[in-house]
């Protein structure tokens, strides 16, 4: 029982470290664990081996952008990382070492330039937290947030960042095939719809500016 509000605890402190913003924050840190609960329930039913694995699933869920290259050196994050799991007892340390493989090989750009790593029977789990992050990614504000804080303050080439993000990349995501679970199959459609509804209300706004 102690995990996770050590972990919720560790992530709150990195993110003041770090200055990371909201976007990459404690919220969407909960995001992707929710996220995670959900696609891990949805395949408990049938893959009932990954229950054994729940722990390493929330942990990379809550910690995968505490390594981020966006705010920080890797290799140094991932460290950290790994001394705090290490010097609480968090984890066994060959659950710390899956951990570390996967919130370094989980992001979408080390996807598209290098596919999917080889874990073994921690293949599913790698997914389930890579699944749950693309996820969190369908809100058009947090794209909005992120640019705004790390790539211009000017509102409306901020809106169009992420709008050319969005048309591009995150839209995509299914036609990419980047889902393989059911669940963010179809979790993915009905987010996209809600982020389509977000843009037009951003539309509307700027429009009023």
């Amino acid at each position: 029982m102690r995990l996770l509000p050590r972990l919720v605890q560790f992530a709150a402190m990195t993110v003041k470290k770090h200055n990371i913003d909201e976007s990459h924050g404690l919220g969407h840190a909960l995001t992707v664990l929710h996220n995670s609960h959900a696609i891990l329930e949805s395949l408990l039913p049938t893959q009932d081996y990954l229950e054994s694995q729940r722990n390493i699933i929330y942990t990379s869920a809550l910690v995968h952008d505490l390594c981020d290259d966006k705010y920080m050196d890797l290799t140094e994050g991932i460290q950290y990382i790994h001394e705090m799991l290490e010097a609480d007892h968090l984890l066994q340390p060959y659950e710390i070492s899956v951990v570390e493989k996967i919130i370094s090989t989980m992001s979408y750009s080390k996807v598209k330039k290098q596919g999917y790593p080889d874990l073994g029977i921690y293949n599913m789990a790698y997914h389930v937290v890579r699944e749950a992050d693309l996820l969190a990614a369908y809100d058009f504000d947090r794209s909005i947030i992120y640019n705004l804080n790390n790539v211009n303050s000017n509102l409306n080439e901020t809106f169009q960042n992420s709008l050319n993000l969005f048309e591009h990349r995150v839209f995509k995501h299914n036609e990419d095939h980047l889902f393989i679970t059911h669940y963010s199959k179809e979790k993915s459609l009905d987010l996209e719809k809600k982020a389509r509804i977000q843009i037009q209300t951003w539309f509307a706004l700027i429009d009023h500016l």
